[in-house]
């Protein structure tokens, strides 16, 4: 191939071309950079909770490798997981699987990806409420589809309303994607708004819900857990409800997630799966089935402790001129507006315009890494993750108020 060939026909796909990386990885990897060159580094830009995995689902995962459960399974995962995932559903959410009707993949995020390949065609269209977890939009246009961003602000509780929600459906609309709680608002939809929401769904039976439940477990409030196939359950034959491991449990290292929905739904997601990953890790699978149907003792401890680490840093971040700070209701996140400092310049002069800007001065001038509120389809805004320990979130914030202080 000559040169004027390549310059015609790129080699990498337009639908590649056309998507951009984590931001959080993105962010993450800048500060390791950093701390590499020897910087010193606080990293509150992945959500990962420090906790260790519980005892109990180590000793599984150590009694199946003594078993020898290091052979392949089966694609949609292992009939006593896929059992153990009806069991939780039934068990926490009043919704009633089989295993035929669940898959489980490599991480919730595998999930939602199996599921936008398995339906999108060129064209159609996604409604996302933002602010919306980065992979979000991406994974849409990796599909082929289109994006429909509804942006949400303080003002809503960063929830969509039924009258946005309406706005935003045309015939090309398949999916509507609804993260509660959210990441990364910490944004909790009651069961009341999610009937709202619904209510204007059952008009337009082309229209999928896609609930991403992954911090079911971390809610701050006595309030009941509501998911959209439970609240509406005319709504069952067209949602795919998605939860796994890795957030309650502490494991987001081995990348169990799991969705449960219409058989045909399922079907096809197992097919794009089965030519991808395959499956998890057999020995991950041993041991969400221990975390399932295993003891719960150990939750209460890690949501007073995300509970104390919130009110810590929200209450910091508010006392910071040029910066609001809500009270996340769930979720491990604060999602601060930052407009009050956008137009003011650092010590070198240059001009922070921009919340992307804003989180690269405090990388470079505090040491401290957070991911800004325009990777999530909300500028003015950036996300600050208190899944660390107590004194990195102390240090981390008298940082950032006193990078704030400097700018003029």
């Amino acid at each position: 191939m000559n040169d004027s060939t390549s310059e015609a026909t790129p080699f990498l796909a337009t639908r590649v071309l056309g998507a951009k990386p984590s931001a959080t990885k993105e962010m993450t990897h800048l500060a390791n950079q950093l701390r590499l060159a020897g910087r010193d580094i606080i990293t509150l830009s992945q959500g990962e909770p420090d906790f260790p995995t519980p005892l109990h689902v180590r000793e599984a995962a150590k009694a199946a490798i003594d078993r020898n459960e290091s052979r392949y399974t089966e694609v949609p995962g292992t009939l006593a997981l896929r059992e153990a995932v009806c069991r939780k559903f039934e068990r926490d959410n009043a919704l009633r699987f089989t295993p035929e009707q669940v898959q489980v993949g490599c991480g919730a995020k595998q999930l939602l990806y199996n599921a936008l390949q398995a339906t999108i065609n060129d064209g159609d269209e996604v409604v996302i409420p933002t602010p919306a977890w980065v992979s979000y939009p991406e994974m849409v246009l990796l599909a082929g589809g289109t994006p429909v961003i509804v942006r949400c602000n303080a003002a809503s509780g960063f929830k969509i309303t039924p009258g946005q929600l309406e706005e935003a459906i045309t015939p090309r609309t398949k999916w509507i994607m609804l993260n509660s709680p959210s990441n990364p608002s910490g944004a909790i939809y009651s069961a009341a708004e999610l009937a709202a929401l619904t209510a204007v769904l059952l008009r337009h039976p082309q229209v999928w819900i896609m609930a991403d439940d992954i911090y079911e477990k971390i809610r701050y409030d006595a309030a009941p857990f509501a998911t959209p196939a439970a609240v509406t359950p005319e709504l069952a034959a067209r949602t795919l409800t998605i939860n796994g491991v890795s957030k309650a449990y502490a494991m987001t290292g081995w990348r169990v997630g799991f969705g449960a929905g219409p058989k045909e739904l399922i079907k096809a997601m197992n097919l794009v799966q089965s030519q991808s990953t395959s499956h998890t890790s057999s020995i991950s699978q041993a041991a969400a089935i221990a975390a399932l149907d295993g003891p719960m003792d150990f939750l209460p401890g890690f949501v007073d402790a995300f509970r104390q680490r919130r009110d810590q840093v929200v209450g910091d971040l508010r006392q910071i001129d040029g910066i609001s700070c809500d009270l996340p209701p769930g979720a491990f996140y604060a999602f601060p507006g930052c407009m009050g400092l956008l137009g003011r310049r650092d010590p070198s002069g240059n001009l922070i315009s921009t919340d992307t800007e804003l989180a690269l001065y405090l990388l470079r001038e505090s040491g401290v890494a957070v991911v800004p509120g325009t990777a999530f389809e909300l500028p003015g805004h950036f996300r600050v993750s208190y899944a660390a320990a107590d004194d990195e979130l102390k240090a981390a914030t008298a940082r950032i108020a006193a990078a704030c202080a400097r700018l003029q």
